[in-house]
């Protein structure tokens, strides 16, 4: 499997009257082509800085970002960003919604039409195509914000705890969703989430980041058997409690 993303040295800090907080020391990992990779640590050690990063909204201090060998700065990719809101538009239908970006980049022609209604079909709401987002649930209104991403056929997806506005049981049903649909397209996905819990249901692999500054403290591949294939049937398979405590210690242990 190629390397799709790779991150190289990467330091990043901010700078106030008061002085200068480094942010990132040296974080250095790739990401496979089609992989699923989460990023976990604790509050404040810069995980939403880190997508920042990625997603080119700021730059790096030192180091580098590769995307298929190529510089950030100089890549072609498209990026999907999902947020913890939805950020759908009241005043607009669902189709209006996730037509937006497209739309934005005078990209929404017949086929694309064709497409965003087959993707609703698929995604189970077509029958609220003209619905206002205020008439949808949280959970389809997170499907929304997903086929908005996807529309522009992204090439990695940045995934900013994207559930964590959602109460539990919505959170589980939909977390379960959106990441099936995310490997059944076979995209690329860095997600960032508290939640250890939902890291080790849907994830290849999971990168750890120590406290402020956040550096690398450890890369877990993540394997299950065939038949836990399902973010909700992992946290039914044997294993799946093995992960968490070894997730919980190394979170725990003081650097």
């Amino acid at each position: 499997m190629k390397t799709k993303l790779e991150v190289k040295g990467l330091c990043y800090s901010y700078h106030t009257m008061e002085g200068e907080t480094q942010a990132l020391l040296d974080i250095s990992f790739d990401v496979k082509d089609g992989e699923f990779f989460v990023i976990v640590g604790p509050s404040g050690c810069g995980k939403s800085t880190l997508l920042s990063l990625l997603s080119g909204l700021i730059k790096p201090e030192d180091g580098c970002i590769l995307i298929d060998g190529v510089p950030r700065e100089e890549s072609r990719a498209v990026m999907g960003y999902m947020l913890q809101r939805d950020h759908l538009f009241e005043w607009r239908s669902i189709f209006s919604n996730i037509s937006l970006g497209l739309e934005i980049q005078k990209r929404l022609d017949q086929e694309a039409k064709k497409d965003l209604a087959g993707m609703l079909d698929t995604y189970g709401l077509s029958q609220f195509r003209d619905a206002r987002p205020g008439q949808l649930s949280g959970g389809m209104r997170q499907r929304a914000a997903l086929i908005r991403t996807l529309a522009l056929k992204p090439d990695i997806l940045l995934l900013d705890e994207p559930f964590s506005a959602l109460d539990y049981q919505t959170r589980l049903e939909v977390g379960d969703d959106i990441s099936t649909i995310i490997r059944t397209q076979k995209k690329t996905a860095v997600l960032i989430t508290h939640d250890l819990s939902e890291a080790i249901s849907v994830a290849d692999r999971i990168l750890i980041l120590s406290s402020r500054p956040g550096r690398v403290k450890n890369v877990i591949p993540v394997t299950f058997a065939p038949e836990y294939d399902r973010p909700l049937a992992r946290r039914n398979a044997p294993e799946f409690s093995a992960y968490f405590n070894q997730l919980w210690k190394e979170l725990r242990d003081h650097d």
